[in-house]
């Protein structure tokens, strides 16, 4: 008798198992059905045992169709011979990882596996379906308030930039506490997938589970069809695209990188066979979850890079979410970061705006930028957010967010450009503050705490570029000598700037401005710059 096993080794107590997915455009060579359990894995050892209750209710899919479990937690799916299997987790359980933390909801049926003309490996032959593919899960208690860590690309090129990263972020989150799981969105790696392994083996110092998105340089370039190009990705993180519940949240984590899009381009969007497995899932669940979409490339679109996003696909996926009133989607890609409130003008169906947050990279600006003593790049982003990663804060079915800036006290939320010194006749002198995480909706004011009259006045949102990030630019630019580290791009404009004037009635001395921002959860962020005023 065949069955896929899922093995823990009394030594290391780490999960071993088969992957595999099913393609958007795959041709069935041979239709069967897979059947199986999903059970209570009581001794965590992967095989499913006459005691071991199966789990009714549970949702199972194969990337299109989505079936519940019955009364003694078996499942009934057709697949193809390029499926992939998975559970969709309920809350309340966790799911095995093996020894780089990656979680195991999945089994492969490739059974001639990926085509072996690959410049990077793909999935090997898994052979005949088993007779029964089974998911052990782990009973965790509750999940009703839980906090998750999110990278954005951490888009390594090199050895030397996944020991960057491991110094200036994996350093500080290294065996985190009191964090259920971590989401990368995308760009793993910077096209090299024979960097997948060093980066895992990072990642997997956080001591949690860590969920992959598959973003445009994790691709297989060398291929004619998208369905192909997620090979090499699908042999080491499963499924590109799948979705699991923890708490009252449902987390979709989805690939939608088209690619080829002509002339070896991509674009945003989605196949129809995963907007099959959308509407099919969304049936069953219930209406007031929280529904967390983690992507690679952003909802919304740039007028200066043209058409990223396929608008038929996300109008299908607004659709589908009309009758979900609570909503949040993920997104990195910019190597910047931006919050962006969809409304009817962008055929979002609900009168309340959805949120998208398009997450700063941990890559920075490409890993460019001088080197500090530790001989890690600066990489301030284009539109001058400091490098750093975020929280998804979860409680119930609601949620807050935080950016934490690396190397830097959790309140540090923004840089405040301030002259060190100004003459008394310079009355025109601007404060700008870049906040980092602040929607259009944030509430900033300024006060020169030194001032006599000392009080809030309000600041104004502009949209230019970050004059921080120039001076870095101009910095290098005038050098005499070419400084260690790739140089910076172009600028871009800063969707969170805000500019505000000094008191025309200032005297000379030495002064503190303040400047107060309150986020759009009501939460408040003071930071202050000391200046001087000469005659």
């Amino acid at each position: 008798m065949l069955r896929s096993t899922l093995f823990i080794s009394p030594a290391c107590l780490v999960i071993a198992a088969a992957p595999l997915f099913l393609s958007a455009e795959s041709t069935p060579a041979k239709p069967e059905t897979a059947t199986g359990y999903v059970y209570h894995d009581l001794n965590a050892d992967g095989i499913k045992q006459p005691e071991e209750v199966g789990l009714a209710d549970v949702a199972v899919s194969n990337g299109s169709d989505v079936t519940l479990t019955d009364a003694t937690g078996q499942y009934s799916l057709p697949v193809d011979d390029d499926t992939a299997l998975f559970v969709i987790k309920p809350a309340g359980y966790t799911v095995p990882v093996n020894k780089q933390m990656l979680p195991q909801f999945y089994y492969l049926h490739k059974p001639n596996g990926s085509p072996t003309d690959l410049k990077y490996d793909g999935v090997a032959p898994t052979g005949p379906l088993p007779e029964s593919v089974d998911f052990g899960l782990y009973e965790s208690g509750g999940q009703e308030s839980f906090r998750v860590l999110l990278f954005g690309d951490p888009q390594p090129r090199t050895l030397d930039h996944i020991a960057s990263f491991e110094k200036d972020i994996i350093t500080e989150v290294t065996n985190i506490q009191g964090v259920d799981f971590g989401i990368t969105l995308g760009d793993i790696v910077s096209d090299n997938l024979d960097l997948f392994d060093p980066i895992n083996t990072a990642i997997a110092k956080t001591g949690i589970p860590f969920f992959y998105v598959y973003g445009n340089h994790d691709m297989n370039f060398d291929v004619d069809h998208d369905h192909l190009a997620d090979e090499t990705f699908e042999r080491v993180y499963g499924p590109a695209t799948y979705a699991f519940y923890h708490g009252e949240a449902l987390f979709l984590i989805l690939d939608n990188v088209i690619y080829p899009n002509g002339g070896g381009r991509y674009i945003g969007g989605f196949t129809e066979k995963q907007l099959t497995f959308f509407e099919n899932l969304f049936e069953t669940v219930p209406e007031d979850t929280l529904i967390v979409l983690c992507m690679h490339i952003p909802l919304f679109e740039e007028p200066m890079f043209g058409d990223t996003f396929r608008d038929e696909d996300r109008n299908h996926l607004f659709s589908l979410l009309k009758k979900f009133p609570r909503t949040f989607s993920l997104s990195a890609h910019t190597h910047s970061q931006r919050h962006h409130f969809f409304t009817a003008e962008d055929n979002w169906p609900q009168d309340n705006p959805h949120h998208h947050y398009n997450v700063a990279t941990t890559s920075g600006s490409w890993w460019s930028g001088p080197m500090d003593e530790r001989g890690v790049p600066d990489r301030t982003m284009h539109d001058g957010t400091a490098v750093g990663y975020a929280f998804l804060n979860v409680e119930g079915n609601d949620f807050t967010y935080d950016y934490k800036v690396t190397n830097e006290p959790p309140e540090t939320q923004m840089r405040l450009h301030v002259p060190k010194v100004m003459r008394l006749s310079d009355y025109r002198t601007q404060i700008m503050a870049n906040i980092y995480n602040a929607t259009e909706k944030a509430t900033v004011h300024l006060k020169v705490t030194t001032h006599e009259k000392a009080r809030w006045t309000p600041m104004r949102r502009i949209e230019t570029v970050d004059p921080h990030y120039m001076s870095l630019m101009l910095e290098r630019d005038l050098a005499e000598e070419p400084a260690p580290g790739s140089n910076y791009g172009s600028p871009s404009l800063s969707k969170h700037l805000w500019r505000g004037s000094i008191p025309k009635s200032i005297q000379p001395g030495a002064h503190t401005v303040e400047v107060r921002f309150v986020d759009i959860f009501g939460r408040t962020f003071i930071q202050s710059q000391d200046f001087l005023v000469e005659e």
